[in-house]
């Protein structure tokens, strides 16, 4: 049976705690709630995370070295609230090695969570992708080309899109990644728990996240790792629909992320159920060529960009977050505009600038 305590969060369980999104929703919970127990669970796997580790200390933050792919990792006792923020983000995952990590730890991993809610947690957070949705689908989208980006035509001729980006009935049906295929799967286990369970939960399909302690790479991170590439002064690469950088993503900050989340955490008895769209949308989206600009204003590097026209199997042209969902039951919005993001990227590299040489 599961303990049900009304809305008080006394301990918080994060998984995937030591990554990017996890560690910023731990640091933002104890701020919000100083007297609440919020431990971190992760493997340590991902390159940097030793050096969040350091940052959840500094907060108070208790960690625990596990991994969701061992059910047995999961720590003991009781919790109120789990934020399951572990899995393998990378949409090539798995296409040019075994995929065994990426599906054992997004999908089973997620099953040790689940069950370990039906047990010990009433409540879940879910962080999910915008890459459920339908690759195929998403190429077919209609796009016009101006000067520096694609952008969406306001008529579409499939359901879910409009001018304003990708809503909730987007096809998810084909490919999508084996990422998005593992998240999607997921997912669905999180609706059949709450189902058979009364477990109350939500799931936040996220778009692009963005901001500082991300360790962005070239196929997760992606503005991350185009403002290391400038900050470094490495050489980049505009990849595929024709080389010249205008393929489009909206992003979020991760502390506009953290403040939705906790609003959740909050009301969990009116989110229940709710899976929703989360991103930037069309307000806060760059393409690479914009964010270019904006990398050498800031760092005043110009890093040599080549072109390669070739499209990578599992990439899209545009995609944006249609979260008029979202938008329709809260007054939360993103208040970080995409220069803000790239800026405290920027100053955040510049602070750890030695630390950070080898890992970005």
């Amino acid at each position: 049976m599961i303990r049900r305590m009304g809305n008080r969060l006394e301990r918080i369980l994060v998984t995937g705690g030591a990554g990017f999104v996890g560690s910023t929703l731990a640091v933002a919970f104890k701020q919000r709630f100083p007297e609440t127990e919020v431990l971190a669970l992760d493997n340590l796997r991902r390159r940097g995370a030793e050096l969040i580790l350091h940052r959840l200390y500094q907060h108070g933050i208790k960690f625990v070295h596990g991994d969701i792919r061992v059910a047995a990792d999961l720590p003991v006792g009781d919790f109120d609230l789990l934020l399951e923020c572990s899995a393998e983000p990378s949409v090539l995952a798995g296409y040019h090695t075994a995929p065994d990590y990426l599906l054992h730890t997004n999908l089973t991993g997620a099953l040790h969570c689940l069950e370990f809610c039906r047990l010990r947690c009433p409540r879940l957070i879910f962080i999910s992708t915008s890459r459920v949705y339908s690759i195929p689908r998403l190429r077919q989208l209609s796009l016009r080309e101006t000067a520096t980006r694609f952008a969406m035509e306001a008529t579409q001729g499939i359901p879910g899109a409009s001018d304003q980006g990708i809503d909730e009935d987007f096809p998810t049906s084909g490919p999508r990644s084996l990422y998005g295929a593992t998240k999607l799967a997921a997912e669905m286990f999180v609706e059949e728990y709450r189902h058979a369970y009364g477990l109350k939960t939500v799931i936040d399909r996220c778009g692009v996240l963005a901001g500082p302690w991300q360790m962005g790479k070239q196929d997760q991170g992606v503005f991350t790792f185009w403002m290391a590439g400038h900050f470094f002064n490495r050489p980049l690469r505009y990849i595929g629909f024709g080389g010249h950088g205008k393929q489009v993503r909206d992003l979020l900050h991760a502390e506009d992320l953290a403040s939705l989340v906790l609003e959740q955490a909050g009301a969990l008895d009116q989110w229940d159920g709710s899976t929703v769209n989360v991103g930037g949308g069309v307000e806060v989206s760059l393409s690479l060529r914009e964010a270019t600009e904006l990398c050498r204003r800031m760092t005043g590097n110009s890093p040599s960009i080549a072109e390669e026209p070739k499209d990578r199997p599992m990439d899209v042209p545009c995609y944006l977050s249609d979260c008029s969902r979202l938008f329709s039951r809260t007054e939360w919005r993103p208040r970080h505009g995409p220069e803000r993001i790239l800026s405290d990227t920027f100053e955040w590299m510049r602070k750890h600038e030695t630390a950070l040489r080898s890992v970005l």
